[in-house]
């Protein structure tokens, strides 16, 4: 029961943390629309899911590109789909557990993955920055 109370405690936290971010009092403007962050993550789902269909394309066809523990991913279509999404979220948020690693061309993609996933965050906070700007000189 108190597992209960503390992930709802959790939830709230959250809730508030984002509400705050999105809300105005009177003299502002909120620091992020929520249009920009609705953007901003469907953004990472699109690359996440594109990437994990790469993955999964690639190891349909024959050339290896991700192994788990060592071991090349086998199993039916769903299966490597799961594997390679979940491997392109690790990726694209640079979190790298190290449990499901890429080989050979799957390396370079990799690469080109996590880039990107360490570019968006700066890109959103750019735009976010420059949206805030424009609303400050609209209001002089």
């Amino acid at each position: 029961m108190l597992y209960l109370l503390v992930i709802l405690f959790i939830f709230v936290a959250i809730s508030i943390s984002f509400s705050n971010v999105f809300a105005s009092d009177s003299r502002s403007m909120p620091y992020v629309s929520k249009e920009t962050l609705l953007l901003l993550l469907l953004i990472y789902f699109t690359l996440l899911i594109s990437f994990g269909l790469l993955y999964t394309v690639l190891h349909i066809e024959g050339i290896p590109v991700l192994v788990e523990n060592g071991i090349e991913l086998t199993g039916n279509y769903f299966t490597i789909f799961t594997h390679s999404v979940y491997f392109s979220a690790v990726t694209i948020l640079t979190v790298g557990y190290g449990d499901v690693t890429p080989i050979g061309i799957g390396r370079v993609i990799a690469m080109a993955e996590a880039l990107i996933g360490f570019v968006m965050p700066a890109a959103f906070v750019v735009r976010v920055v420059l949206h805030m700007d424009g609303r400050e000189t609209k209001k002089k």
